[in-house]
């Protein structure tokens, strides 16, 4: 931290917080969640509770003439015990909507993960900070984006000009829910993963409820989304479902019925767009669980393998192309009564063609210039011309 007389320091309040569903307060600053207390207190998972409170998606937005600004900040990164350090979270700083500059924050604890065991322990560290400087001396949008696969606490906001809170935008708010594809996993910062990339390029606001592996259908989830102010909705089903070996077919298609049933009773009439799994070779035709493959750790990465028996599938194990199948009929069925629901094929986005040319890294997850081919595309199919998230022409940029 680098003081003068000239500083300005701003207390983080909700005001400067977009894209979070609610914020905390803590006894160092804020939190920000991306679920709200009610459906954190309806679920022990340590994973969920790591995802939602990992700020994909979440940004400060103010306006200032500062050409100095820090950001104090405690995070809370993941390990995995045996594994490669993860890369450190990102901070992006967007000047009038075009990424300025980038920044990571130093200390903070490290939350170990025995993928064995599935236990976890966090060891303590202390605040750090973010400094952005040579910024243009005149008023400005500033867009702090948080990093994607860091909790963090928000302590303090110091610039070198006072700072005002910036209007509302007007845009329609897109409300996205998936897993840790959506969440951001393996972009190459936060507002480059694909959903911020596709809402970049239609001119929405998002809100990112990606949460990895806890994609699960789950009933505090569906009533988030149905609770929370959203114009466009998309949903992606299917990959943890997977994954976790969750559940069965039997299971799957009235979970999927029910948590559309919980949406649309907050938006009757909004476009929602149910999207299935992106091509992931592993589990197309194998079920799950999945589960890491310790053999390639030699190499610097982690990978993931499919455990399933595909024989299980005449039991109701499902695979991706099961659920693309299930969910395919199940939006078709409802779409005759529902002329606002729509599905999208999660191969358009990313499949066998793309595998062969940028492989998933791990088995499972896409690396930046992925997300980067997914955000176009998803902005093309969904938000493009005819498309089922389509703005009026006057609303897109």
């Amino acid at each position: 931290m680098h003081m003068n007389d000239n500083w300005t320091t701003t207390p983080v309040t909700e005001d400067l917080v977009r894209g979070a569903y609610e914020v905390e307060r803590t006894e160092r600053g804020v939190l920000p969640h991306r679920l709200p207390a009610r459906a954190r207190a309806q679920c022990s998972d340590a994973q969920l509770a790591m995802a939602e409170a990992q700020p994909s998606g979440v940004r400060l937005v103010f306006r200032t003439r500062a050409t100095v600004i820090e950001l104090d900040a405690l995070r809370t990164k993941m390990a995995f015990k045996g594994a490669p350090s993860r890369p450190d979270g990102v901070y992006d700083l967007l000047v009038d909507g075009r990424l300025a500059a980038q920044a990571g924050v130093t200390g903070g604890n490290v939350q170990m993960v025995d993928m064995t065991t599935g236990t976890r322990e966090t060891r303590p560290g202390p605040v750090g900070t973010v400094r952005f400087t040579g910024l243009p001396d005149r008023i400005k949008d500033i867009e702090i984006w948080l990093p994607y696969n860091e909790i963090t606490e928000l302590v303090a906001l110091r610039t070198d000009a006072p700072v005002e809170f910036a209007p509302d935008s007007g845009r329609k708010v897109w409300l996205h829910h998936g897993s840790s594809i959506s969440h951001g996993s393996d972009a190459a910062s936060p507002s480059t993963t694909w959903p911020a990339l596709a809402a970049s390029l239609a001119g929405v606001e998002l809100m990112n409820l990606g949460l990895g592996g806890s994609a699960l259908l789950d009933p505090f989830t569906a009533r988030a989304v149905r609770d929370a102010p959203a114009d466009l909705i998309s949903v992606k089903i299917g990959i943890n479902i997977v994954n976790a070996d969750l559940m069965r077919l039997r299971a799957f298609t009235p979970a999927v019925h029910g948590f559309l049933d919980t949406v649309r009773e907050g938006h009757p009439t909004a476009p929602l767009l149910v999207v299935s799994p992106i091509y992931c070779a592993i589990h197309e035709d194998t079920p799950g669980p999945s589960a890491p493959d310790f053999s390639n750790l030699s190499a610097g990465r982690l990978q993931f393998t499919a455990v399933g028996d595909p024989a299980e599938r005449a039991a109701g194990k499902l695979t991706l192309n099961v659920i693309r199948d299930e969910l395919a009929r199940v939006v078709k069925q409802r779409a005759a009564e529902d002329p606002h629901l729509y599905y999208l094929d999660g191969r358009e986005l990313y499949g066998e063609a793309d595998f062969a040319e940028l492989p998933l890294p791990d088995q499972l997850h896409p690396d930046a210039a992925t997300h980067r081919r997914m955000g176009d595309r998803f902005n093309t199919l969904a938000f493009g011309e005819g498309g089922p998230l389509a703005l009026p022409a006057g609303d897109r940029p």
